[in-house]
């Protein structure tokens, strides 16, 4: 389908007072760096904007809000388009990327970072000083969108959702005015904010904590596809004896013949288990020597590693590529469950899935933070999170049928719920609300109405009406 954009001339005399405003780009399609600016990590979601701009501060933010606002243009935002699921066509794109700043301050264990950070700004940052943020698997995701939408990584059965560990939030609202919030200042925004997403502005910077981590037990080992069924029900008895200092996740993979892959793991199904622990060498191998019974590993090591390398425990890609993905919550991990999922997704199933993985919550996870925000799924004892093969031409068709099988084959065993981060790629209203518990979902649309009457912000995951 060809988008319609507005032609510049309909944009009005603004359009070229907007470029005065705004110290980066503000470009309109055809122009030269236009794509450039609009890419994103996933590929399958391309946005055709009407106009992108490329912040630079809070200032740039608001001044586009209120060009769009003049214009009624939808506006989207995208820091690295890792969680890209819906196009950003015909709206005002806001493009965070340039907004990279990172200040930690050691003696308070907190780091205030921009809109367009990576985890892997914080953590270059804060490792100096022996402190560690609750990052995710991949240190290239954008940070201030990983936290708003909950935030599950490699040390949260210990420390909780990330946006636990928020103190204060920046945010530019649909009428163009910059917000500072915090547990005192507009308290309901700073509330709705830690788990809704993107629903209600534009975040420009936050304050989060940090932990004292400088070095943790851990990595990964990947096992051959036949020793498949005897790791995921060692899996399944093993979670249950772990303590809260150690968060784990496996995850059948399909591998493709990339040659960037080791030669073990080249075009092979395997199964990968990711394994951190916040204590001692001893402790950690007595913790993991189940595991290492089980069956012998064809790749991998864990072993005692500085938190600069937590990349390495689930190796995620790094490279910008399609993707397809849909997410559910388990209250359970029964016998009946692993023999359900390995029908529809082991290794004896002919199916275009990239990656079928489970992660082990519970913990802090499980546990209401000392600051209430709106992050939902926490009654939840395991993730499930589908992945497609990134076969562009499969992604529209076959994957979503494949990927949708998986999810229907553990209904018995789900929550209902979904953890937002992990929901995918369905936003129907009544799907998305699978996000929240009811009582929070009702607060979050009244914070809508109220921030941002007009929708704005309708891209992606955003909070439906009630």
């Amino acid at each position: 389908m060809t988008t319609v954009f507005p032609p510049a001339e309909d944009l009005g005399g603004g359009l070229e007072t907007l470029r005065h405003q705004i110290a980066g780009p503000v470009l309109t399609p055809g122009q030269d760096g236009y794509d450039e600016e609009i890419a994103g990590f996933n590929t399958a979601v391309p946005h055709r904007p009407a106009l992108v701009v490329g912040a630079t501060g809070a200032e740039d933010v608001a001044a586009a809000i209120r060009f769009a606002a003049a214009h009624s243009l939808p506006v989207a935002v995208q820091a690295t388009g890792h969680g890209a699921v819906q196009a950003a066509d015909g709206a005002l794109l806001i493009n965070t990327s340039r907004m990279r700043e990172v200040t930690v301050d050691p003696s308070g264990r907190s780091a205030r970072i921009g809109a367009g950070s990576r985890w892997a700004d914080v953590i270059e940052q804060a490792t100096p000083h022996g402190l560690a943020p609750l990052s995710g698997s991949s240190s290239g995701v954008g940070a201030v969108g990983y936290t708003l939408g909950g935030g599950i990584g490699p040390m949260s059965r210990t420390f909780g959702f990330a946006a636990d560990h928020v103190r204060e939030i920046t945010v530019v609202t649909s009428d163009g005015t910059i917000r500072m919030t915090d547990q005192n200042t507009e308290p309901d925004l700073f509330w709705g904010l830690r788990g809704g997403k993107g629903s209600l502005g534009v975040v420009t910077s936050m304050v989060v904590d940090l932990f004292p981590v400088s070095t943790l037990y851990g990595g990964c080992l990947y096992f051959d596809a036949e020793d498949t069924p005897a790791v995921l029900h060692a899996y399944r008895t093993w979670t249950g004896t772990l303590p809260e200092t150690t968060t784990t996740s496996v995850a059948m993979l399909r591998l493709p013949p990339l040659p960037q892959l080791p030669p073990p793991l080249r075009g092979r199904f395997v199964t990968h288990l990711r394994f951190v622990h916040l204590g001692d060498a001893q402790e950690a191998e007595a913790l993991l020597a189940p595991m290492r019974a089980v069956a012998e590993p064809i790749f991998g090591e864990i072993g005692q590693m500085p938190f600069g390398a937590i990349d390495s425990v689930h190796r995620d890609p790094v490279d910008p590529m399609p993707a397809w993905d849909r997410g559910a919550l388990l209250r359970e991990l029964g016998e009946e469950t692993l023999e359900a999922l390995l029908a529809v997704a082991g290794p004896a199933a002919d199916v275009p899935l990239a990656v079928v993985e489970l992660r082990h919550l519970g913990g802090a996870l499980g546990r209401e933070p000392h600051l209430p925000n709106a992050v939902g799924g926490r009654d939840a004892a395991f993730s499930l999170l589908v992945i497609g093969a990134p076969v562009p031409e499969l992604l529209d068709t076959v994957v979503p049928a494949v990927g949708g099988a998986v999810l229907d084959a553990l209904a018995p065993w789900q929550t209902g719920g979904t953890q937002l981060n992990f929901h995918g790629s369905a936003l129907a209203p009544a799907d998305l609300s699978r996000a929240w518990p009811e009582p929070t979902l009702r607060r979050l649309a009244a914070l809508k109405d109220r921030y941002d009457p007009t929708r704005m912000f309708r891209f992606g995951h955003v909070v439906p009406r009630v």
